[in-house]
């Protein structure tokens, strides 16, 4: 009845479910009040940048999610499109040759800094001393990390935290936001959340939470109360075993992808700690591999060079299907690019 009752809900959640997500995803390493639930990642990355004003600096992993720099242009943060990326935003290459982590002895100081891990698109996941290295990095320059964990459940490297805040001092310079959407099958309908420290402020002492609570008071009425019941059945044990099997069922899939194109010789990325395969195809244009696919296989991927200019010559495959899709693609696949 908590959750069904014809009113508006609370903003943040409620306390069941904010407490629920703590003690499911982060094991008493933040408190329920610093759980915000929301509509998904993709949405509270967009009002992050209400709290963060137009004059702030970014930096983003490149290749990475669209939707960080997309709604740093909408803010008015950057400049113009320059052919291959926009001006007035810090683009960290992230590429086999860095381990697909941003060298941060070439990046320089921004405001706030955008990491995906494991990342979308190229699967990769963040190691423990990666991640370590980055908050002494933000400590140091006084920025913001932004983490997006939305692919967290997929990883089974135990050197690769789940969570930035299994990184001491994580706390005070970060912001993560995750999502039931790949957990759960929750996309369509829209569960997330947002996790603020009260630890980390402003430059005057502030507590970020403050200002995030106002935004979520002030332009969201709250998630759909019939999805947070959802959500909070997700957290019940058996509602996370159905939603663990579900993550090995995609990363089975995932592993399914990932040989086929090994065996046909390619260079592959991901598809272990993420449901993404990052496929390269040296010499080509991301969208040009896209068309040739499309028409050779009747498959649809995503151009690499979707994701920043670093993903230029690469495509990302999808574990999220069915097996028999999967494996169909896989006969195509081979039908088409076997003699590559």
């Amino acid at each position: 009845m908590l959750f069904l009752q014809r009113r508006y809900g609370s903003e943040q959640g409620p306390p069941a479910l904010r407490d629920g997500i703590a003690k499911t995803f982060y094991n008493g390493m933040v408190a329920g009040e610093e759980v915000f639930v929301s509509d998904g990642s993709k949405c509270d990355i967009g009002r992050l940048q209400w709290i963060f004003g137009a004059d702030t600096t970014v930096a983003v992993q490149d290749p990475s999610y669209p939707v960080y720099v997309d709604s740093s242009v909408m803010l008015g943060r950057t400049g113009h499109h320059n052919g291959s990326q926009f001006d007035g935003v810090t683009y960290m290459p992230c590429t086999a040759e860095n381990n697909f982590f941003p060298d941060l002895s070439k990046t320089p100081r921004t405001d706030v800094m955008f990491i995906c891990s494991p990342n979308n698109p190229t699967g990769a996941a963040a190691t423990r001393q990666q991640l370590t290295e980055l908050v002494a990095f933000a400590k140091k320059n006084g920025s913001v990390i932004v983490y997006d964990a939305a692919y967290a459940l997929y990883i089974s490297n135990p050197d690769c935290p789940k969570s930035i805040y299994e990184i001491p001092g994580a706390h005070e310079v970060a912001i993560e936001t995750c999502s039931f959407s790949k957990y759960a099958g929750f996309t369509g309908v829209r569960l997330g959340w947002t996790v603020v420290p009260k630890a980390l402020k402003f430059s005057d002492g502030t507590p970020v939470w403050n200002d995030w609570n106002r935004v979520m008071s002030t332009i969201f009425n709250g998630s759909s109360n019939i999805v947070q019941a959802g959500g909070l059945a997700c957290l019940s044990g058996e509602g996370y075993k159905e939603m663990m099997d579900m993550v090995q069922f995609y990363k089975e899939n995932a592993t399914i992808l990932r040989n086929a194109f090994l065996e046909m010789g390619f260079t592959v990325y991901g598809g272990t700690d993420a449901p993404y395969v990052w496929v390269g195809f040296p010499g080509k244009k991301s969208w040009d591999v896209f068309a040739d696919i499309l028409a050779n296989c009747d498959i649809v991927t995503t151009p690499g060079s979707g994701f920043g200019p670093a993903g230029e010559g690469f495509v990302r495959a999808s574990a999220f299907g069915s097996r028999e899709n999967v494996l169909e693609a896989v006969e195509r696949f081979k039908k088409a690019f076997g003699n590559k």
